[in-house]
């Protein structure tokens, strides 16, 4: 054992230390402190580690590194002497003994050139040459067509051919669809009569812009709707097929009426006729 291993094993026992607790602390294998501990540094995994466990020993028993170092220096191996170097100088010599490969793009480069070159000069060339064959067959239809009469044959018929110009069809003009009319019939009293003609559909809708009653039956007397409608609230109602409706109006002034999408316009001013029977009478079609 050495006087270095001898210090930090009495340092250790002190503490009240074993081994295992020395690896506990330091990570270091019990079989590496040992070596520390008799100066058995060739078991050691190389000697850039030396230095470095016995500063972790020195440290965990409490012992100051530098000091120690200082005082058996000639025990310890010197950290010039790790392995780092050496293996950075067998990197250097393999890379030394390897020859470089060539580029394989630069190999083939100069052939890629030369072909895209030849490939150019071909289509520049097929561009600019004139298409012989069909200016041949251009002449010849000029020459035919051009052939005065005195120099055919007899018995020869030069026949001309005559391009008749295709006349477009006339556009056809789309008839547009009769609008319908809603047109004010009558009034009296608190009755208003509308008729509806031309109308594809019969489509009442009715919008409160306050509050409102309402009441919506057809010619027979059907019942629709009847109760009231509050702001913002809108009825719709289809009526197609029915000659006539009869809309009840509790309060005209807040009451918005459409009929097929047309608003209808109140006869009977609505602020002083607030209560209005509105009758809409559907005229068959050419009436």
């Amino acid at each position: 054992m050495t006087e270095l291993g001898n210090r930090l094993r009495e340092a250790r026992e002190a503490k009240g230390l074993s081994l295992a607790d020395v690896q506990e602390i330091t990570k270091i294998q019990k079989r590496y402190l040992t070596g520390i501990e008799e100066g058995n540094y060739d078991m050691m995994p190389g000697k850039f580690y030396i230095r470095a466990f016995i500063k972790q020993y020195a440290e965990a028993v409490g012992l100051d590194h530098e000091q120690l170092f200082e005082e058996y220096k000639s025990e310890i191996p010197s950290s010039h002497e790790d392995e780092i170097p050496q293996r950075a100088t067998k990197v250097e010599t393999v890379r030394n003994t390897v020859p470089a490969e060539p580029s394989k793009l630069l190999e083939y480069l100069p052939k890629i050139l030369v072909t895209a070159f030849v490939i150019g000069a071909i289509f520049l060339v097929w561009v600019l040459i004139p298409k012989s064959g069909s200016n041949d067959k251009a002449v010849k239809e000029e020459t035919v067509i051009e052939q005065p009469k005195e120099q055919a044959g007899e018995g020869t018929e030069v026949k001309k051919e005559t391009k008749q110009q295709v006349k477009a069809p006339e556009e056809v003009k789309k008839e547009e669809p009769v609008k319908q009319t809603l047109t004010a019939a009558g009034a009296s009293g608190r009755k208003a009569t509308y008729q509806l003609g031309d109308a594809e559909k019969f489509e009442v809708s009715i919008l409160s812009k306050g509050e409102t009653w309402i009441g919506v039956t057809d010619g027979s007397g059907k019942s629709y709707f009847g109760n009231i409608l509050t702001k913002g609230q809108t009825q719709t109602f289809d009526l197609t097929g029915q000659t006539e409706a009869k809309i009840v109006v509790g309060f005209a002034p807040d009451t918005e009426i459409k009929i097929n999408g047309e608003t209808l316009a109140y006869q009977l001013p609505a602020d002083k006729q607030v209560r209005q029977d509105i009758m809409i009478q559907v005229q068959p079609a050419g009436q």
